[in-house]
């Protein structure tokens, strides 16, 4: 075999004699390969768009170069009844949805009260920082009423400055045939689609549309660019259709991308509203672009963008332009104004073109986190091998209202019934990104009914909500969170709770509107709800009286 030096000193006379042999003649490749492209690339004159379709054309030389923003960057304790069940066979039917969808009412509804309240106090359900795939839509689960269990990476900066590929120009836009832009029919939201010529005017909140006919009249419409539009207080964007006598600004920046113009603020800072009023419209207005499209937001919020970038830069791969502080004259060849909703934390199949469903935004949320793939079983079923293996529930104890009084007794009880449990502090300080694959780990969450339940979008297809209702809110559990739920693929659990579990009970006594008649509390107006059930209230959990509903979202889990 001989001694390793030898070997070595061999190996080194091999190597130089085929440097020799082979480096010649490749080095002299190299330079007639150089000299070519130096030939042809003289002979071809760079246009605007040679590096990229999507790099800005600066169309005056005198106009300062374009500065882009970086991106900032339900089952009901059966010792109760309850019109749930029957509440759900509606909203199961699609024409419900389209009522649902469309027949909103604002002021205030429960959703907009609940983040009211939650917004007195600060955020507690979720770290304070920080998918693609579609399959086929699993069974869903519900284990609520009677009906029992029905089956049925943000971008490099060289990417963002080059602002795409250079794949064929965008083609999917149409204008119409009249300069009519805006549709204000829906009572949830306001969206205005421009589809030819279209140019963003950021500081003072405008974008222009130049229709292609010469009989146009001049229209001019202020809507609401979010999802809610009879919230006051989000901010108006005004969209204006030239006539032929009024002259267009003078772009300063043109792409071949088109542009989505949406507003934060809000109810957001409550993780329920920043998914449903946000993220999910936007998720349902952005999504068919494939991620070539820009986002211009007005009223911004940089703990948004950076909280939630890691969802953002899956929806474009463009920068996120601060609209309020833009000094530039963007061209477009098409641009929505505003965003699509059907629901609350919902999203209609047969009001999407695309046909979304919620099932596909949380495989796409979790394949933005990097989360494993949608034929990956709950991870105690994807470790069967292990014989002490335990189904694992993550407790979302919040930390203002709706707390969980004996939450060391809940863990005890949870374990009794055999559950490893993860407890989870709503002031944790990590990411979003640790925090999705800590709930990845889990085959179900538990928690009062709050914005924390939000983070069922990161559990697996399969995994369960176990959802404690408190007293007094039990009309609005199914909507916020069980048909969510469902739509997405997860088993759902619903226990609502009884006076004994409630402060309630000790603050006013039995003989107390507040516990004799919810009914009259709610007919006295939200904010009234607001102020009792969701923020004066507690709950002592009684494990011995919850344990049948446990039980049943065990038997989902195994």
């Amino acid at each position: 075999m001989g001694s390793p030096k030898a070997a070595r000193s061999k190996a080194g006379q091999l190597g130089g004699i085929w440097r020799r042999r082979v480096g010649a003649p490749f080095a002299a490749l190299l330079v007639a390969a150089v000299l070519v492209l130096v030939l042809f690339t003289g002979r071809f004159p760079q246009g605007p768009d040679a590096s990229s379709r999507f790099t800005p054309v600066h169309v005056d030389d005198s106009t300062p170069r374009t500065v882009r923003d970086r991106p900032v960057s339900s089952t009901d304790q059966d010792l109760e009844t309850s019109d749930s069940s029957k509440q759900e066979g509606e909203t199961s039917d699609s024409s419900k949805q389209e009522e649902e969808g469309s027949d909103q009412k604002f002021e205030l509804d429960e959703s907009s009260m609940e983040a009211m309240e939650e917004q007195k106090q600060p955020p507690e359900d979720t770290p304070e920082t920080k998918p693609a795939s579609q399959g086929t839509t699993p069974a869903n689960s519900d284990l609520d009423g009677e009906g029992g269990m029905a089956t049925t990476t943000a971008p490099d900066q060289e990417e963002r400055n080059a602002g795409g590929s250079g794949s064929a120009p965008y083609t999917k836009c149409t204008p119409p045939p009249n300069s009519t832009v805006c549709d204000l029919s829906n009572s949830r939201f306001d969206i205005c689609e421009l589809c030819g010529d279209a140019r963003t005017i950021g500081q003072s909140s405008t974008v222009m549309y130049v229709p292609h006919t010469q009989t146009s009249d001049g229209e001019e419409w202020s809507i609401r660019a979010q999802s809610r539009k009879n919230l006051p207080w989000v901010k108006k964007v005004t969209v204006k259709s030239l006539n032929t006598s009024q002259p267009a600004p003078r772009c300063t920046s043109k792409y071949a991308m088109p542009a989505i113009v949406f507003a934060l603020g809000g109810l957001t800072a409550n993780v329920w509203h920043d998914f449903s009023d946000v993220l999910v419209p936007l998720f349902l207005t952005a999504r068919q672009f494939d991620r070539d499209v820009q986002l211009l937001v007005t009223n911004n919020q940089p703990w948004f963008s950076k909280k939630y970038m890691t969802i953002l830069s899956k929806l474009t791969r463009h920068d996120i332009i601060d609209f309020d502080s833009d000094d530039q004259v963007r061209c477009y060849p098409h641009v929505i104004v505003g965003l699509r909703s059907h629901g609350d934390l919902g999203i209609y199949p047969n009001l999407s073109p695309q046909n979304y469903t919620m099932m596909d935004f949380r495989l796409f949320v979790r394949g933005a986190y990097g989360l494993p793939a949608a034929k990956v079983a709950i991870p105690y079923k994807a470790d069967r091998d292990d014989p002490d293996k335990k189904p694992r529930i993550m407790l979302i104890d919040r930390g203002k209202t709706r707390r969980f009084i004996n939450a060391p007794y809940i863990v005890q009880g949870l374990e009794w019934f055999g559950f490893e449990v993860v407890k989870v502090d709503p002031k944790m300080d990590s990411s979003l990104d640790e925090f999705a694959r800590l709930v990845d780990s889990c085959d179900a969450i538990m928690g009062a009914h709050g914005a924390g339940l939000t983070n069922m979008v990161f559990l697996r297809s399969g995994g369960v909500v176990v959802h404690i209702v408190p007293y007094g809110i039990e009309f609005m559990a199914d909507g916020f969170y069980g048909k969510p739920a469902r739509d997405m693929g997860l088993g759902h659990v619903r226990y609502s709770i009884s006076p004994e579990e409630s402060t309630l009970l000790e603050k006013y006594g039995w003989n107390h509107t507040v516990i004799k008649d919810p009914k009259a509390i709610r007919s006295s107006g939200w904010d009234k709800v607001g102020e009792v059930y969701m923020s004066k209230q507690d709950i002592v959990l009684n494990m011995t009286r919850f344990g049948p509903v446990l039980l049943k979202a065990i038997d989902f889990i195994m």
